[in-house]
């Protein structure tokens, strides 16, 4: 008789339109909590109010236009300390925030990055887009254009930040900004690709089952 393999408990919180810098302090606390065993591998789903983050790397932090006409333009500015560089958000586009520590999943740090890509990977394939990675630069891409971003970090074990994926959202912040770093890069979206807007609440259930699928069983 096989022996039960019990699953590791995973919770999703949908926080709905939520500012940057408020999940960002949201993350820091379930972080510390999730490190002591305070509670369970959280995901946080989001939308964010436009906003343009500084990541650590100052050589990738790019900006296409002065910061003061950034913030003329409604769109907030801040600096973390997560990897990667330059990033955009706006409504439209679904960010996730796993809370997880890895080795309640037996995970390795590019073991999880995988995981983290499959789940965008089939999430997009099931809006009728077809994505993949691209070797030494994080995200997803359809074609040429990119699609999606990630920037992860990790306290003992725990990680935070996450992924955004652009579904609905207004690409033209991305014009003030030279995404990840990388220049000539086009963003694409959802939207974009296939020229049918997309029920956010149906793809945040989709995202849902996908972290629930790749988040709740110990590899082997």
């Amino acid at each position: 008789m096989e022996p039960m393999i019990k699953p590791i408990p995973l919770e999703i919180r949908d926080c709905g339109l939520f500012g940057y810098e408020q999940a960002l302090q949201l993350q820091m606390e379930l972080c510390a909590k999730r490190q002591n065993d305070e509670i369970e591998n959280t995901v946080l789903l989001v939308e964010h109010p436009a906003v343009i983050t500084l990541g650590a790397r100052k050589t990738e932090n790019k900006l296409r236009i002065p910061e003061e006409d950034i913030h003329h333009r409604g769109i907030e500015l801040v600096r973390v300390g997560r990897g990667g560089g330059t990033t955009a958000h706006n409504p439209g586009q679904l960010v996730f925030y796993p809370i997880i520590k890895l080795k309640s999943l037996r995970l390795d740090v590019n073991a999880f990055v995988r995981s983290l890509e499959q789940i965008g990977i089939e999430l997009l394939q099931s809006l009728g887009v077809k994505s993949d990675r691209r070797k030494g630069t994080p995200g997803l891409w359809t074609g040429e254009k990119k699609i999606a971003s990630i920037g992860v970090q990790l306290k003992k074990w725990v990680s935070f930040h996450g992924m955004a994926i652009n579904i609905n959202n207004d690409l033209s912040i991305f014009d003030c900004i030279v995404p990840c770093g990388l220049e000539q890069v086009e963003m694409t979206s959802v939207l974009k690709e296939t020229g049918q807007k997309a029920d956010m609440d149906a793809v945040k259930t989709k995202l849902s089952e996908l972290c629930l699928e790749y988040w709740t069983k110990k590899r082997e």
